[in-house]
């Protein structure tokens, strides 16, 4: 799983039908400074545009939506509340 920041959202009025209900948002990984490495996610967990969120990808974001096969690779299944680390010396 990947832990990012939600920097926006992407409407798009063409699309798989399949997309259709699908909220989309520009997730950008906490621990990567390159913005090339942003990535689109459909929310399942009702976040929005500051929030900390939960990413799975693969074939474990598109087994979230049950067995409706959907064109995705990237799902946001989580909203943080909170992280703890021990940082190494």
């Amino acid at each position: 799983m990947i832990i990012g920041d939600v920097m926006g959202s992407v409407w798009a009025t063409r699309k798989d039908e399949k997309l259709n209900g699908l909220k989309l948002l520009i997730v950008k990984p906490i621990y990567n400074d390159d913005l090339a490495s942003t990535f689109v996610a459909a929310d399942l967990a009702g976040a929005g545009v500051g929030d900390t969120v939960l990413v799975t990808r693969g074939s474990s974001a598109r087994s979230a939506f049950g067995k409706e096969r959907l064109p995705i690779d990237s799902v946001i299944v989580g909203v943080v509340d909170s992280i703890d680390m021990i940082q190494n010396e």
